[in-house]
């Protein structure tokens, strides 16, 4: 009753926060500091499309990838003409390793013109070749992200993912055949698919243990209203009811082996990892590419989802912002707080020194509601999420990034509206 209760409440704090109508800007904030930030670059192209990806992604053609990844590399450089500096960068999408001589050449760009000092990228298991290893290797890549979603055949079939990519066992031996590549390897999983059963988690879990694989990132399967019809005809209905069971199930077996990274990012006790939640160690973060989402001195923005439009106004040295909105003060300190916390601890002070206390009054009827349900503890000065509290979490980001889903289909219809009327964005 308590997540209901919740995800109710998330869901319509997010979705308000989220809505960008009516708001849209020509550009983001220029940069008047040197902050530490992240630069998120998306690739939109896969070779075939998954039911349940409400990212901004399309069927990969190779002449409009190449003409794409070529805008890309000119929206770099018109960031960093804008005073831009980034610590680390995310490569998502899509499938960016679908030309990895393109992606070769914009990451050795962004190496040139900014202070990076980590790299994280996204692949899929039939991408984990020997060429494709051996270019992100010569980039200095720390972190490779391996979409697997399951190691069972059957809910590999039913995502379509079984043609493309193999069994859950050649999945398997492909994994165990890159680790130690790589500073940190990372596998994405999904639970809590409608077909899914304790023992399909299970044998999952044993098969990442076996492995031995350095990181885990185990998201709650959400869907948009993008998606849903596709993923009810496909792969069934999605409830909500075993969701806090199999996350049980997950912690507990994954401990202590794994540690927290996030509330549903798990790492070997080694070296700091970077994760997928570049939101938890980054205050700010600037997304590239069509469909792209940032996030830089309060405003939240969005690139145009059309990539040929995309391509087009950055041929013209315009940056393709299709909507944005500006965060009220409530707005960003509520942000920094589920944000930090995500991340299994806040310091109390950074909040303070960055919102004054004003940030207090707005966040006082959250913290005593977690506090009550046993979600916090506070101790020398931080904010801690309980065991209990990182599902909690989970329940609230996974519903934030439902909101932020379902904001991609609000700017999708838009964009097929204005098309269809001959108008333009701006």
């Amino acid at each position: 009753m308590l997540n209901l209760l919740i995800a109710k409440i998330a869901r319509r704090e997010f979705a308000r926060t989220v809505s960008f109508q009516g708001e849209r800007r020509p550009a983001p904030p220029v940069c008047r500091d040197q902050l530490p930030r992240l630069l998120y670059l998306h690739i939109p192209f896969c070779e075939r499309l998954c039911p349940y990806c409400s990212f901004n992604r399309v069927i990969f053609d190779e002449g409009l990838c190449r003409s794409y990844f070529h805008a890309l590399r000119k929206e770099i450089r018109l960031y960093h003409a804008a005073g831009f500096d980034f610590r680390g960068v995310y490569v998502g999408g899509g499938t960016p390793t679908v030309l990895v001589d393109e992606l070769e050449e914009t990451l050795s760009l962004a190496r040139e013109v900014f202070a990076i000092r980590e790299i994280s990228v996204e692949t899929n298991p039939n991408h984990l070749n020997r060429p494709t290893i051996d270019a992100l290797k010569r980039l200095k890549v720390n972190r490779l992200s391996v979409g697997v979603q399951s190691f069972q055949d059957g809910l590999l079939q039913k995502m379509d993912r079984f043609d493309k990519y193999g069994s859950g066992a050649d999945i398997a031996a492909r994994l165990k055949e890159v680790m130690g590549e790589f500073e940190t390897l990372n596998a994405d999983m999904i639970f809590n698919f409608p077909s899914q059963t304790s023992d399909m988690l299970r044998r999952d879990l044993a098969t990442l243990v076996d492995i031995g694989i350095d990181q885990v990132t185990y998201y709650p399967l959400m869907v948009s209203d993008y998606t849903k019809g596709d993923m009810e005809t496909k792969i069934g209905r999605v409830t909500h009811g075993r969701e806090e069971a199999f996350y049980r199930l997950i912690t507990e077996t994954l401990q202590p082996g794994y540690r927290f990274s996030s509330a549903w990012c798990f790492s070997r006790e080694k070296a700091d990892a970077i994760i997928d939640e570049y939101i938890v160690d980054y205050d700010e973060y600037a997304g590239l590419g069509s469909g792209s989402i940032g996030y830089l001195g309060g405003t939240c923005y969005a690139n145009t989802f059309d990539i040929r439009k995309y391509i087009s106004d950055i041929d013209k040295g315009l940056l393709p912002i299709f909507a944005s909105r500006d965060f009220s003060l409530r707005d960003k300190a509520r942000y920094d707080f589920m944000m930090k916390l995500f991340g299994m601890k806040m310091e109390a002070a950074s909040l303070f020194q960055k919102y004054g206390p004003w940030a207090w009054p707005g966040l006082a009827l959250d913290i005593a509601a977690f506090f009550l349900v046993g979600a916090l503890r506070y101790r020398s000065g931080s904010f801690f999420l309980t065991r209990r509290g990182g599902y909690l979490w989970v329940v609230m980001m996974r519903e934030f990034f439902t909101a932020v889903n379902n904001f991609r289909d609000y700017c999708r219809r838009e964009q097929a509206m204005l098309k269809q009327d001959g108008t333009s964005e701006r």
